[in-house]
């Protein structure tokens, strides 16, 4: 059963966004209603309100998050983490300065439910691996932008 959280990152969430291996499930729907989902790796909390994502500028859910800010993003993680996070979206930074193609996303928290069920758990959640060295080096580097971001923006 869900249960309503607020709008404040609970500290499970929080640091699992902090270990740079989460994974977020980005929701969007386009402009003719049709849904859409996205995964996400290159997220980072900004303060106890808000994530920082990186996003390719020509990604259908990109379009859609900008055409329509309203966004859900879905964590599963180690020790149970299960969340959903309802928010809306804004445009920081085009382009990154780590990747012309890639955009950098804020998304402000409108609320946080927990996603736990009562008849299991989550053990492992999503996990993830680089395609190449130059894939992590990628990412590591958007991952720096971001952190770097949330403590400037």
């Amino acid at each position: 059963m869900a249960k309503h959280v607020g709008v404040k990152l609970p500290d499970d969430l929080l640091a699992f966004l902090k270990s740079e291996r989460a994974l977020a499930i980005l929701a969007t729907f386009s402009e003719k209603g049709l849904p859409h989902t996205t995964p996400i790796q290159c997220v980072y909390p900004k303060g106890t309100e808000s994530i920082l994502m990186s996003i390719h500028k020509d990604h259908t859910g990109y379009h859609n998050m900008v055409w329509q800010k309203k966004v859900m993003l879905c964590f599963l993680g180690a020790h149970n983490v299960a969340y959903s996070v309802l928010g809306r979206a804004g445009v920081v930074r085009a382009p990154s300065l780590v990747h012309p193609l890639m955009n950098i996303v804020r998304i402000d928290i409108v609320d946080i439910k927990s996603d736990r069920s009562i008849l299991a758990r989550v053990d492992a959640g999503v996990q993830w691996n680089y395609i190449s060295p130059e894939a992590e080096e990628l990412t590591v580097a958007l991952m720096d932008e971001l952190k770097e971001l949330a403590r400037t923006l």
